[in-house]
């Protein structure tokens, strides 16, 4: 369900320092996290969203987040931008 709104959506930024980034000038719509990512790779972009009230959304794998993303590598953070 949620790999189809990254397939669905526009605009997205993958990977933790530029959803960061994005989440801090305010154009985040969601932020998505695969659950089997470090939490040290993914704890700044969480707490983030949460301290801006940003919805979180947890998806199983990496890969197929990547996948969904259009990358050949696994994606541990995607933000999808209004």
């Amino acid at each position: 369900m949620s790999y189809e709104k990254v397939l669905q959506a526009t605009k997205i930024v993958i990977g933790t320092k530029q959803a960061v980034k994005v989440l801090k000038d305010g154009t985040a719509s969601e932020l998505i996290i695969a659950s089997d990512a470090g939490t040290n790779v993914t704890a700044a972009a969480v707490k983030l969203a949460q301290d801006l009230n940003i919805p979180i959304i947890y998806v199983d794998s990496m890969k197929k987040l990547g996948k969904a993303c259009g990358i050949e590598v696994g994606a541990s953070t995607v933000v999808i931008i209004r």
